[in-house]
């Protein structure tokens, strides 16, 4: 990260309303409603903009000391919101301004609530870093936040020893959406969270997790405030709790439709006859990309749509650019590896414009097909079966690597080009494997053991029949230059 440093000029600037930027006065005003005696807030500032050529994307991350809500058992803490998400200045330096009706530049700022501890007379800044992470992310894929996402850090926040190594996304208890010039803001705020709760998320969904967490009084509340410091899950805590999840896996399914993953397929079939055959997408060799023609009718796919109906639709696939300067995240959309919802559409939305299947051409019928997944990945089947399929869902595997997609999809799926009489099909590198209940049953009870990430690698399962083969690969597969 670029150099940042505290400041207190924020504020200087108040009294000169006319040289102030309209979206940065339009969120500082919202900040003075909450802090009415912290005019000028500590901010930690990125030396070099982003709209001169620096790295992070965040022009300023303000800090308020906030003394919480004794009569609601909300502990003192430190408050976070950030500024530049949005459009702050209208003059299209970062953001293209698209009116007052719409979203100001992403429509959202984030926010994070620290636990005061004893002692501290300033706040940490590490959550400053972790936001500008965060908003690299959003600026480079494009891909925007909703409420009830998570995200898989695989690191501890504060890069202590800390069990709180991932988050979820909720809209902030005190900080209401503000009109601006440039468009309506809202904030979004960062929950930390163990991995056992990432996970109960991931096979359920976000917002159950999060309402689980505000019962919980340590581990965050009714504000979601995010302690460090906490040794135990909330299924430690009371474990009657994960009672409450498995009833909601089984009554609603799970909310998530996919995710970023190191994952390759392989045509079992036959060999391609030459290097021009496209069924040679995934053989020895990286998956080959989707041709300009290919892509371009995609797209034109895409921007005609269907019509909202009542069955799941298959939203599209497109690629991701994600940041290399954290560790691999699965992100709602961001698993920082999950697919996410870019700022036009919702990759969880069941109403999202459907591929046409007649407007793609050289689609594939496969015999055979070879599906290979990392550890992190194929704990995720029994959810893709059991949290979506069984519940006429579908569920997407993005390449992090490439083009490359795998898509289970249900008998009940429409927009698929995988149908029961030919269950595997692939356009380019796109694969799409449609599973009856009767074979989703079995191979839940195959791969029961895939749960545990304990797990030795490799692992094979088998469906001759079915003409079906899954791997489980150590992650160094993946990451060499031949699969």
């Amino acid at each position: 990260m670029d150099e940042m440093r505290p400041s207190s000029g924020a504020a200087a600037h108040l009294g000169l309303a006319s040289l102030f930027p309209p979206g940065l006065q339009a969120i500082y005003g919202e900040c003075r409603r909450l802090y009415p005696d912290q005019a000028n807030p500590l901010q930690v500032t990125a030396i070099v903009k982003y709209w001169l050529g620096g790295p992070d994307p965040l022009d300023y991350i303000s800090m308020y000391r906030n003394v919480g809500c004794p009569g609601q058992d909300v502990p003192e803490h430190w408050h976070y919101v950030s500024l530049g998400l949005s459009d702050l200045y209208g003059d299209n330096r970062v953001h293209e301004f698209t009116g007052q009706e719409g979203p100001s530049g992403f429509g959202f700022e984030l926010t994070f609530r620290l636990k005061r501890e004893a002692g501290e007379t300033a706040p940490p800044t590490w959550p400053a870093e972790l936001m500008q992470g965060l908003a690299r992310y959003v600026f480079q894929s494009e891909n925007t936040f909703c409420s009830g996402d998570h995200i898989s850090w695989h690191s501890p926040l504060d890069n202590s020893e800390s069990r709180i190594q991932h988050m979820l996304l909720t809209e902030d208890p005190q900080m209401q959406p503000v009109p601006t010039p440039f468009g309506h803001v809202s904030f979004l705020q960062i929950v930390g969270v163990c991995t056992e709760e990432l996970q109960a998320a991931q096979q359920w969904n976000g917002q159950g997790i999060l309402d689980l967490l505000r019962g919980v009084y340590i581990a965050g509340g009714p504000w979601l405030i995010t302690d460090m410091r906490r040794g135990e899950t909330i299924f430690d805590i009371d474990p009657h709790l994960q009672e409450r999840v498995d009833k909601g896996i089984e009554t609603d399914g799970s909310n998530l439709s996919g995710v970023s993953a190191k994952c390759a397929w392989d045509d079992l079939s036959r060999p391609p006859e030459d290097e021009d055959d496209s069924r040679s997408i995934c053989i020895g060799s990286q998956p080959r990309r989707l041709s300009d023609k290919d892509t371009e009718q995609i797209r034109e796919a895409l921007r005609k749509g269907l019509e909202i109906n009542s069955k799941s639709v298959l939203p599209p696939i497109s690629s991701q650019r994600h940041s290399h300067d954290r560790p691999q995240q699965s992100v709602g959309h961001f698993q920082t590896q999950q697919i996410s919802r870019s700022r036009k559409d919702s990759l969880e939305s069941e109403s999202s414009a459907a591929i046409v299947p007649h407007e793609l051409v050289r689609t594939r019928q496969l015999e055979s097909v070879h599906l290979k997944f990392n550890q992190e990945s194929g704990t995720l089947l029994p959810l893709c079966l059991r949290g979506r399929l069984l519940h006429g869902r579908h569920f997407t595997y993005k390449s992090i690597n490439g083009d490359t997609a795998i898509t289970f999809v249900s008998t009940g799926v429409e927009g698929a080009f995988a149908t029961e009489e030919h269950p595997y099909a692939a356009h380019g590198p796109w694969l799409q494997i449609l599973l009856t209940e009767e074979f989703v049953e079995q191979m839940l009870a195959d791969i029961h053991d895939l749960s545990s990430r304990e797990s030795k690698l490799p692992k094979e399962y088998s469906w001759p029949d079915k003409k079906l083969k899954i791997s489980v690969l150590p992650d160094t597969v993946f990451d060499s230059p031949l699969q």
